[in-house]
């Protein structure tokens, strides 16, 4: 290439962030003339394919299937799976009497770090690991959500974490120059990277190198080329090639002679050699197995085991999970990535055909973070903020299904979490052209109708069932105030009318289970209609759930179109209402609680603490609270609370008020004024958000105001603030404005 004048962009283009000659790019620059130095076209401006949003899905049911097959009995030994399990053919959760849907790092860390995009506009170019590791800082509760807090020193992703909030940015925080390599080599690069190759299809050399970034908040070395081939083998995957030639063009992407490398080499030949996977996993054992590789969970010996399952399956997804989880070590995260790899190759259908992976699971999965609305997730809302990220990276129009209905099922197969509920009629639940099947086995009475719903909360046992794994928080993400609207239909070939309604699942103050339904709708056959229901104010503990019931005096069957609710609730949020249920509706971002029969207490000792609730997608509305300080350097009120990094505050410190708005960690002063508050004194304080306006008023008189909320402040949850001291709330509500 003498002579050609490149870019450092085109460069990477080209030849990949380690110098390795990336044929597709070649072939690109080719093609648009380089020789003739016209402008190689951006990969972001390349249309995505088209059947890309049904890809991503089943990448992402591939990875949660993965963690969930593989969780129950993850670091076991090949030969005590053998032994106790036998060959894995399918979920063994029940047989060793454990929850199947569960929170696990896997998946929390996968889709949260992909945050970063969004949360830094959608400039992949631009992302940097000193972004990435500020997401960690936003959403990571410490010692508590997403990673495995197992010591500093110990896991790898808690040392980073630390590095991190001592000030030291990535990719400083994750690297062997200040950790060592034992630390930094270990698996939780690859375990999280999924996402990143999620974002580029056909792409490798973008994945790569979004994953370096990711990847180097906390890892380093031989962790980073894990990664980076586990992101250009999804992406890769999107054109479905042989797995050989999947490795082939992946290989590409990491140096030649690095140990990865080495090891792929070495794993290949002996499968070329073995013929049977359990042959070659001795010698993985033996040569690449964790008494070779220091720490808890280094990555090449794991990385060994996805090659394993990918080559001997031939990329066959049934296969490949029998191999990858009988083959033992980090069982739960190597069947996630490899499991995502061969859905993403083989797109839904490589899902069929074999156990039945998506029934049991029903799209659900967790995310509890320091964002607590965004914790009761499922696999299509997921899927949709990748397909808009990737839309939106390549500044390409994104329309939402279904006009961005909280529930759509317009992905084949999808349920989006909602099951029968046992203690009604008998029924099936499927999805049938892109809507919600729900049919009756028989008649069913208005004393006992089917039901069907989705969680709006954890269940409460998760609390206890997690415990396991790692811990759960959460808001309810449907609250008094909402109002839910539900598109159904019943159809033509029921020979006798449904009676419906829209039915929610809450507590009472002893825990027993209540249910409340809003008023019914008689629908003949194949006639439609729109049930909508405003959640009555009376609702006090957390909402676990949603959905419609329906009876027949005959045989019936109900399609759902859409359900769905938006925007800022008209309820009280303080004083908790009664019982163990509604502290854990909140996000306690601070160092602890007290609570008394009318009031609650919120103590923080360094830094400023939260106590959250509520949802990204609030934007403008008024929160209104009466508090009292006890000792404190500075206390208030938060709104669009985004996280423990980014948020805007109201701060007392009895001298002043002051209106801060933080992004990043960064701290902007908007508005001060004099305002005198003696401690132990009480006020009422009231914060209107709109648009870029916020305003504060106490005890009736307005105290500040400004027209410069940061535009990345566009919304989020309200919060009590606190730092170095107490504040008492007595009351506190939520309204939109």
């Amino acid at each position: 290439m003498k002579g050609w004048k490149l870019s450092p962009v085109r460069k990477r283009s080209i030849f990949g962030t380690h110098g390795c000659l990336n044929p597709a790019h070649l072939a690109k620059v080719f093609a648009t003339g380089l020789g003739r130095r016209t402008v190689l076209r951006s990969p972001f401006s390349m249309a995505l394919p088209s059947d890309y949003t049904a890809r991503v899905y089943a990448g992402v049911l591939g990875k949660i299937i993965g963690v969930y097959l593989g969780r129950p009995f993850e670091q076991w030994s090949h030969e005590r799976i053998e032994r106790e399990l036998g060959e894995i053919t399918g979920y063994a959760h029940e047989r060793l009497g454990k929850p199947l849907v569960v929170t696990d790092d896997d998946i929390s860390g996968t889709f949260t770090f992909l945050r970063a995009l969004a949360d830094h506009g959608y400039d992949a170019r631009r992302l940097t690991a000193a972004d990435i590791g500020q997401t960690w800082l936003n959403y990571l509760l410490p010692h508590r959500t997403i990673l495995w807090w197992g010591g500093i020193g110990v896991s790898t992703e808690h040392t980073a974490w630390y590095r991190l909030k001592s000030g030291i940015p990535a990719p400083r925080s994750g690297s062997i120059a200040l950790n060592g390599a034992t630390v930094a080599e270990q698996i939780g690069a690859q375990i999280f990277i999924d996402g990143w190759g999620l974002l580029c299809p056909g792409d490798p050399a973008q994945a790569v190198s979004l994953a370096r970034r990711a990847a180097s908040v906390s890892h380093d070395g031989a962790a980073i080329h894990g990664a980076q081939m586990v992101a250009a083998m999804v992406a890769l995957a999107f054109e479905g090639p042989d797995i050989d030639t999947l490795i082939d063009r992946a290989l590409a992407h990491i140096p030649r002679r690095c140990a990865l490398a080495r090891m792929i080499a070495d794993v290949r030949r002996w499968h070329a050699a073995d013929g049977d996977w359990r042959r070659t996993l001795k010698r993985i054992q033996r040569i690449y197995g964790y008494g070779v590789y220091p720490g808890g969970c280094h990555m090449i010996p794991n990385h060994a085991l996805i090659l394993l399952a990918l080559l001997y399956s031939g990329g066959d997804f049934h296969r490949a999970m029998t191999i990858v989880n009988t083959a033992g070590y980090d069982t739960d995260c190597n069947a996630a990535n490899v499991g995502c790899i061969l859905a993403v190759r083989g797109g839904l259908d490589a899902l069929a055909g074999g156990p039945d992976w998506r029934g049991p699971v029903a799209d659900r999965l967790y995310l509890p973070t320091a964002d607590g609305g965004r914790a009761i997730s499922d696999a299509v809302r997921e899927t949709d903020a990748i397909v808009l990220a990737a839309h939106r990276m390549r500044k390409q129009p994104y329309t939402a299904p279904k006009s961005g209905a909280r529930f759509h099922f317009s992905l084949p197969g999808s349920v989006q979490g909602f099951l029968a509920d046992a203690s009604g009629a008998a029924v099936m639940v499927e999805n049938f052209n892109d809507q919600l099947a729900v049919a009756t086995r028989k008649a069913s009475a208005l004393a006992r109708p089917a039901r069907v719903t989705t969680a709006t909360f954890a269940p409460l046992d998760t609390f206890t069932a997690s415990a396991a794994s790692y811990n759960f928080v959460a808001s309810p993400t449907l609250l008094p105030g909402h109002t839910v609207t539900a598109r159904v239909q019943a159809v033509a070939q029921n020979a006798q009318p449904v009676e419906a309604c829209l039915v929610l699942t809450t507590h009472d103050a002893v825990g027993a289970p209540s249910l409340m339904r809003s008023n019914r709708k008689i629908l003949r056959s194949g006639q439609r209609a729109t049930l909508r229901w405003k959640i009555p104010a009376r609702t006090h503990q957390p909402i676990l759930n949603i959905g419609l019931e329906f009876h027949s005096y005959a045989t019936a069957r109900l399609l759902v179109d859409t359900l769905d609710w938006s925007g800022v609730p008209t309820t009280a949020l303080l004083p908790l209402a009664p019982g163990d249920i509604a502290p854990r509706a909140w996000v306690e971002a601070c160092t602890g609680i007290r609570r008394y029969s009318d009031r609650l207490l919120v103590f923080q000792e360094d830094g400023l603490g939260f106590y959250a609730q509520g949802a990204r997608e609030w934007t403008d509305y008024q929160i209104t609270a009466t508090l009292r300080p006890r000792i404190a350097a500075t206390w208030g009120l938060a709104v669009r609370w985004q996280g423990l990094q980014r948020h805007l505050t109201a701060r007392f410190d009895g001298r002043r008020v002051r209106l801060v708005a933080t992004v990043d960690g960064r701290e902007s002063v908007l508005a001060t004024a004099k305002y005198d508050w003696p401690i132990e004194q009480t006020r009422d304080v009231t914060i209107k958000v709109r648009g870029l306006t916020c305003s504060v008023t106490v005890e009736g008189e307005p105290r500040l105001r400004t027209d410069a909320i940061p535009a990345w402040l566009d919304g989020g949850a309200v919060a009590l603030a606190i730092s170095a001291g107490a504040v008492e709330c007595i009351d506190l509500a939520v309204a939109p404005c």
